[in-house]
């Protein structure tokens, strides 16, 4: 488990007692406390901490310290669920599908900068690549059985966020705002990217890599009951559709348990009975628009807008800058990134220079 104290990690490793796996490996960053937690449940073979939490830990028998998330992503075992935010968690994918794994990606900024270097090594090791963001989930299950080639789009589902109903203005929004989402409870990055929408546009960029089609055949409707999760329309006009409870272990089970259908708790929660489908209003959410722009550009600026929306995040949520200076940060560094081969090299390159560029914008 790449990830083990975040909010999928915490899920995952919820599923994995309702399985019964043996989790071998655990990845974690500064919460000491939780991770002792689950080092005594979990009893792993092998573990990773931030060098400030590792002192606090105390290992039991048997359970090795390793000095990098890569290195347990590395650990002999049937799967890893890669949970890590942002490009730091691209290592560990890499290195998770260069073991062989089936690798569950909760970790949508590695597709974003990486996928068909990834996709390459997969088809190298014979790793398997499934989705657990429920809205790929849903697309990936939509799509079986079913020709590529017969499909005319891809529509990804969002809930609109917090400020989805007003303001109108968000140039007075403050960070307590745009954290309070009214649906989910995440990591602040990844509130704020809802709020803003770059986290619907984050994963469109992530269904261009991971389905592998061109990016006008990817569309996002905003869908407040978050109960369809991800649409596939096919060129006669049928459309199939993933629905569900927004539990994202159901989505993390699946991508474990694949191509079975494991029992769950969830099985009988009730279905809403109406359901409402909205156009994204990108006048106040331009972010999401940004995201289109850096696919239309090529892969260089995918990373570059990746790593300019964590700069201006952490610029916003410090009080630094307002609410709607980060698209406008965002499209900059779209306007500015290189073009040119996509690279392990040129990815940690230009997300170097993108950030270094995002701070003197801001």
């Amino acid at each position: 488990m790449l990830g083990s104290t975040g909010s999928i990690g915490r899920q995952t490793l919820e599923v994995a007692r309702w399985r019964g796996y043996r989790v071998v490996g655990l990845a974690a960053g500064k919460n000491a406390a939780l991770l002792q937690a689950q080092i005594e449940a979990f009893k792993p073979e092998v573990v990773y901490a931030h060098p400030e939490a590792t002192r606090a830990l105390e290992l039991p028998p048997g359970t090795r310290l390793l000095d990098s998330p890569e290195a347990v992503a590395a650990h002999p075992a049937d799967a890893a669920i890669a949970a890590i935010p942002g490009l730091a968690g691209l290592g560990p994918v890499r290195a998770a599908v260069e073991s062989g794994k089936r690798v569950g990606l909760a970790n949508k900024e590695a597709m974003v900068a990486a996928g068909p270097l990834l996709w390459e090594l997969a088809e190298k090791t014979g790793a398997e690549l499934l989705p657990v963001d429920s809205e790929h989930s849903a697309l990936y299950q939509a799509l079986l059985g079913e020709a590529v080639e017969d499909v005319r789009e891809l529509i990804l589902t969002a809930s609109g966020g917090p400020f989805l109903n007003g303001p109108e203005d968000l140039s007075k929004v403050t960070p307590e705002m745009a954290l309070r989402h009214p649906r989910w409870r995440m990591g602040a990055k990844v509130t704020i990217d809802s709020a803003t929408l770059f986290n619907k546009g984050l994963e469109v960029l992530e269904a261009k890599e991971f389905f592998r089609l061109p990016l006008e055949k990817i569309r996002v409707l905003v869908h407040p009951e978050a109960y369809v999760h991800g649409l596939v329309r096919f060129d006669d006009g049928s459309l199939k559709a993933q629905l569900g409870p927004t539990d994202m272990r159901l989505f993390i089970q699946y991508a474990l348990t694949y191509p079975r259908r494991a029992p769950t708790p969830l099985a009988e929660l009730p279905i809403p009975g109406i359901l409402h489908f909205l156009p994204p209003d990108t006048e106040r959410f331009p972010a999401l628009l940004a995201a289109y722009a850096a696919g239309e550009k090529g892969p260089l600026a995918q990373v570059a807008v990746n790593a300019a929306d964590e700069v201006a995040v952490e610029a916003f949520l410090a009080g630094e800058i307002p609410f709607t200076r980060i698209p406008e940060v965002l499209f900059t560094l779209v306007k500015e990134a290189p073009e040119g081969e996509l690279s392990w090299e040129a990815i940690y390159a230009v997300d170097a220079w993108a950030r270094r560029r995002a701070r003197e914008v801001l």
